[in-house]
């Protein structure tokens, strides 16, 4: 068996989603490249902040010896991260038609400026198109503008206001610009819930289809769902990272949104689905073998999941493809809360990755996403 074959990947962010209880059928049944959205009944569901919501701020990195202690890395970089302000994670559209995590330098300015910028980002032949890597484009249709950005430090509302030209998009689209920027803003780490605004006015629904908007939007409402029809009754949603690669052949990470039983425990679920892969028409890669098997999953203390997995393809545990490993990070801490993660491999607590990281210490998703060559 060639491990080529059957990995593919590079980078990517820790995004934290929030399992969904949801009813209804026959959600996906567009083979279209665009992503068709869930009933009426259901989406009012999907867009609404739970209570219990976690969101995560996306700023992670790897867990180094002096970690071990109560500052993780997310800590330490948090500070600089801030300090720099040049770059920052935006959502934006690959020739496949879904919405990846892409790292950008974006022009430096105070924290309005910045958000402002990276919603400007997501713009269609907008002011910062030149700044996209090949391949990726923004949502939003031309000629739109963001007039305001702001955010309330005690609910963590972010409220954007767009000009008029922000409802000229395609109605196929309308869910898609929804999660480009929600996802967006949400990856700040004082971002929970975000609400429009169109000159001055509060949308209660998209100008289309009729979104509902009567909620702040929240990242429960899940990212690159589905195509394919599914039996969603009574389901939950997990998001685990698949990869993809660019027209130029760089590899990157994407969020996908899997709609699983209840009965399941949430992380089993999610790497579970890792495991069977992405749907074959869709552009993305598989990031494990056909051999590879979930043996079992240990949340233990101080915040570390312990995974452990079985692949006679790595038998020794060594030169074990990072992507591999490195989407088990990204989907352990997108559905546990930002924990960190340490691997087994086929029962050897030493596993080192073809980067040269031992994953069979805690470790952490990538501090920025997707940083890719322009």
């Amino acid at each position: 068996m060639n491990r080529k074959q059957y990995i593919r990947g590079l980078s990517a962010a820790c995004l934290l989603a929030v399992p969904l209880t949801l009813s209804g059928c026959n959600w996906f049944g567009s083979e279209s490249a665009a992503v068709d959205p869930p009933p009426s009944e259901i989406e009012a569901q999907m867009l609404q902040i739970s209570g219990d919501s976690t969101l995560d701020s996306g700023v992670m990195g790897r867990v180094t010896e002096e970690d071990t202690g109560n500052v993780t890395s997310k800590d330490k970089k948090a500070s600089t991260t801030k300090a720099d302000g040049t770059r920052t994670t935006v959502y934006l559209e690959d020739e496949h038609g879904l919405l990846a995590p892409i790292s950008l330098a974006l022009p430096k300015g105070d924290k309005k400026a910045a958000l402002k910028n990276s919603l400007t980002a997501l713009i269609s032949q907008g002011p910062l198109a030149a700044s996209l890597p090949s391949g990726f484009q923004g949502v939003l249709p031309a000629g739109t503008a963001v007039k305001d950005v702001t955010v309330d430090p005690a609910t963590g509302l972010a409220v954007v206001e767009f000009n008029d030209s922000f409802g000229s998009y395609e109605a196929k689209d309308e869910r898609k610009l929804l999660e480009a920027v929600t996802w967006t803003l949400t990856g700040q780490e004082d971002i929970k819930g975000v609400q429009l605004w169109v000159d001055g006015k509060k949308l209660t629904e998209m100008p289309l289809k009729g979104t509902p908007l009567d909620r702040p939007l929240s990242r429960t409402m899940g990212i690159n769902l589905p195509k394919h029809s599914t039996n969603v009754m009574n389901s939950s949603a997990v998001t685990v990272y698949f990869s993809a690669e660019s027209p130029d052949g760089t590899q990157y990470y994407v969020p996908v949104t899997r709609f699983v039983d209840p009965s399941q425990e949430p992380l089993k679920a999610a790497l579970n689905e890792l495991i069977t892969g992405p749907e074959s028409d869709n552009g993305l890669q598989m990031v494990m073998t056909e051999g590879t098997k979930l043996d079992s999953v240990d949340a233990g203390q101080n915040g570390v999941v312990t995974v452990s997995l079985s692949d006679d393809m790595f038998a020794d545990a060594k030169d074990v493809p990072a992507e591999m490993l490195e989407s088990v990070v990204l989907t352990v801490a997108q559905n546990a809360e930002d924990s960190l993660v340490q691997i087994v491999m086929n029962g050897k607590t030493a596993v080192t990755g073809t980067d040269h990281v031992d994953y069979g210490k805690p470790v952490s998703a990538p501090e920025y996403v997707n940083d890719l060559p322009l």
